[in-house]
């Protein structure tokens, strides 16, 4: 079974060997903004949610990430409907997430529902890469109510 459960201090380790990104002091503004979640299979840590809030009315996805073993078998579209769950809860409307666009993760992002809203270009700077793309989607109370 999955489940999402929010980050704790207890998890710093666990987190920052997967999330390469967060410094010390992100990781503890996820705990306690309450902004990151360990994707847990059968009650045991097998990946790493977090998300912002834009303009502090849009959530966006920052990062999901499974350990290898436990891709493949619906854990990651398990932990975004959870993840949906929890912002329908808050009040959210809709969702944004991105990913490159030579990343298969647009096409796990389509699947759930998600359409391109979006692309950002950083092009001969420091941070160059392949474009990003923007997917949103929008969060109807009705899912929440049917999802079982």
């Amino acid at each position: 079974m999955i489940t999402l459960r929010p980050v704790r201090e207890s998890d710093r380790a666990f987190w920052l060997s997967i999330d390469r990104h967060t410094t010390e002091q992100g990781f503890s503004r996820k705990v306690s903004g309450r902004l990151g979640f360990l994707v847990c299979e059968d009650g045991k840590p097998c990946g790493l949610l977090h998300y912002c809030a834009l303009w502090d009315n849009l959530p966006f996805l920052n990062l999901l990430f499974l350990l290898p073993e436990a891709r493949g078998h619906g854990a990651g579209r398990r932990a975004m409907a959870l993840w949906e769950d929890e912002m329908r809860a808050l009040g959210y409307s809709m969702a944004l997430t991105s990913t490159q666009s030579d990343e298969d993760a647009q096409l796990f992002y389509r699947r759930l529902g998600y359409r391109d809203c979006g692309v950002l270009l950083l092009q001969d700077c420091p941070l160059a890469q392949p474009p990003e793309l923007f997917l949103c989607k929008t969060l109807d109370a009705e899912k929440e109510e049917t999802r079982g």
